[in-house]
């Protein structure tokens, strides 16, 4: 690996954490917001697509209308797949606690690990498959204290969220070629879209529409945007597992504001895939950072 490959590695490892951490925040709003959930959902896609693509107008300028008009196939597949994300990650969070969503959701590296290797022949590294197996062991602890008596329908959300994630980060993965922010802010209009049948905007209350329009700019488009400039940069399994931050975080943000009190199972299962998490960050940083050795120059 060259210098000039390391550093955008780096620079992907950091992009996609800082998508984890604004996604982790999707608890918060959730929970803060009264509107029905297709009206939430409505709004914060009108909001959340206007800022990505503003965003992809901003850096692109004039050549980002014909960047729109050449856009092909998996540009569609990732907005599809990215509403679909949205729509039934937020619903989960509505028909289930946060903790058992994002239990669920943390087994999205492993999913995607997979389809990576089928659908494009990419194989996770040793300290990928490390830090996941970690990780899966946080998850089983998680899962041990899960109530799965109730909730059933939002778990099952969670599980279509993990599989859309893990597809659209291949397809992105595989076509690095194909600009994918203009498709992250369609996705959100998509969603919008869907949800306008169902929802009731006019009813919203003043601190609803605020909370809705914050959803959809800082926790949403800012998090797409991240995560898209990141994901390219990295391996697709490695950019889930990263993403994966907001498992532990998301429910964390939730017990601290919200009083929503995980059992005892779900805070040390959270800390360890923390522990993975963050040890596979210093791993990847510290390895990747070793400088190139000098090339073998023969004696005059």
């Amino acid at each position: 690996m060259t210098s000039e490959q390391q550093r955008q590695h780096q620079i992907g490892l950091a992009l996609v954490a800082m998508a984890a951490l604004a996604w982790s925040t999707a608890g918060i709003f959730a929970r803060a917001i009264s509107a029905d959930l297709m009206t939430m959902l409505f709004v914060r896609g009108l909001f959340s697509g206007t800022g990505v693509l503003l965003l992809f107008f901003l850096i692109e300028g004039r050549a980002a209308f014909a960047i729109l008009r050449s856009l092909r196939w998996p540009a569609l597949a990732v907005a599809c797949l990215s509403a679909c994300g949205m729509i039934t990650g937020i619903g989960s969070f509505r028909f289930t606690s946060v903790a058992n969503a994002m239990v669920i959701y943390a087994t999205v590296p492993f999913i995607t690990a997979g389809m990576a290797y089928l659908a494009i022949g990419e194989r996770p590294t040793a300290s990928t498959l490390v830090a996941s197996l970690v990780a899966l062991a946080g998850v089983i602890v998680m899962l041990s204290g899960s109530d799965w008596g109730g909730g059933l329908f939002g778990m099952a959300l969670a599980i279509i969220m993990t599989f859309c994630m893990a597809g659209f980060t291949t397809v992105m993965r595989a076509h690095r070629e194909v600009p994918m922010l203009p498709a992250m802010g369609f996705s959100a209009w998509l969603c919008a879209s869907f949800c306008f049948w169902f929802a009731t905007p006019l009813g919203m209350s003043g601190q609803d529409l605020m909370l809705t329009a914050m959803f959809g700019i800082f926790q949403n488009a800012a998090g797409l945007a991240f995560y898209t400039f990141g994901s390219k940069r990295i391996p697709a399994a490695e950019a889930t597992l990263l993403a994966a931050l907001e498992v532990p975080l998301t429910p964390l943000w939730v017990f601290l504001l919200m009083s929503e009190t995980p059992g005892p199972e779900t805070l040390i299962g959270g800390g360890i895939v923390m522990i993975a998490l963050f040890g596979h960050i210093v791993l990847e940083f510290r390895g990747r950072t070793r400088p190139d050795p000098e090339p073998f120059q023969a004696a005059p």
